[in-house]
């Protein structure tokens, strides 16, 4: 080609991750908010696992979903963050082409499996408030066992397609990626052939996967309301409902910033790139932060479990 900016390659050896376009003289001073997100996303979910193994009371369905819930978190948040501070602290850009395919099913997979694990502890919450004296015998720890590898399989299986697809397609464009990481639609739109296929796979796995999560959670909390708005005082309504309060934030951080994030990069043509790589990665990083925060802030066993740890320690 006579374009200086295009090469021939059918499968580059590597890409390159611009970072965040047009803030490149800003990346290590945009690199402090997200490096001090991604600490406290490691050092809160840890932490999270901690307690749950340390205080006996709190091996419950619930918490076993919370504790999946943390290594998912961890496991995404590194899946992207190391990468991305290379690039804002040593200018690091070039990313191996099968190293760019493993980020990509990373972190799709483990946000989809995020996805399942909300709907699953939204299932929880269910059976704890509208079928209370059957929750022990519908979530015994062979049925949470069973939910758990559901959402893993699911979530493994269902991605899979993104990075197979991907290698197959040929590039004879460009191997620069506007952004700080492998993000499927961003490598997709790169290839020089017929693509339609993975946009049409991905949106599938949008709408109907993390659509019908939406789906299934909005559904368990009309009936979760309905029971609680049947109970006979205003003090038994608060108690109930403050039950599912952290679970009902996990599931706001999570759904509403995934679901802009993907449909601006879809079809935000005139929303600035900059502006779309930088909600990218936000929809990615405040979830696995915030959960910790929410369930250690909200949840009062968590909470004093917390208190008498660092009590302990203090004297």
């Amino acid at each position: 080609m006579s374009d200086s900016n295009t090469t021939d390659f059918t499968n580059p050896s590597t890409f390159i991750l611009q970072g965040i376009p047009g803030l490149e003289v800003a990346h290590v001073w945009i690199s402090i908010p997200f490096c001090t997100m991604y600490v406290i996303a490691i050092l809160g979910n840890f932490t999270i696992l901690f307690v749950v193994k340390m205080e006996q009371s709190l091996r419950a369905p619930m918490y076993y979903f919370l504790c999946m819930l943390a290594v998912t978190d961890m496991v995404l948040s590194t899946s992207l963050m190391p990468k991305m501070l290379s690039i804002f602290w040593f200018n690091s850009r070039e990313i191996d082409f099968s190293a760019c395919l493993t980020q990509m099913y990373f972190i799709h997979c483990f946000s989809v499996m995020e996805s399942g694990i909300l709907v699953a502890m939204a299932f929880d919450r269910y059976v704890a408030i509208c079928h209370p004296l059957r929750h022990s015998t519908i979530l015994t720890n062979p049925m949470v066992v069973k939910i758990g590898l559901a959402v893993v399989l699911r979530s493994g299986m269902l991605i899979l397609p993104y990075p197979l697809l991907t290698r197959q397609w040929p590039y004879c464009k460009t191997n620069i990626i506007p952004d700080t990481h492998c993000m499927h639609i961003a490598v997709v739109n790169l290839a020089c052939a017929d693509t339609h296929i993975s946009s049409y796979y991905g949106l599938f796995v949008l709408f109907c996967v993390k659509g019908l999560d939406m789906f299934f959670v909005a559904l368990s909390y009309t009936q979760i309301l309905r029971a609680i708005f049947s109970l006979p005082t205003k003090e038994a309504r608060l108690k109930t409902f403050g039950t599912c309060g952290s679970h009902l934030c996990s599931i706001l951080a999570f759904f509403i910033p995934a679901l802009f994030s993907s449909l601006t990069y879809r079809f935000g043509q005139n929303v600035a790139l900059h502006f779309r790589v930088l909600i990218g990665n936000v929809n990615l990083l405040v979830p696995p932060t915030l959960n910790p925060i929410i369930y250690g802030v909200r949840t009062k066993q968590i909470r004093d479990r917390l208190l008498r740890l660092f009590t302990h320690k203090g004297t």
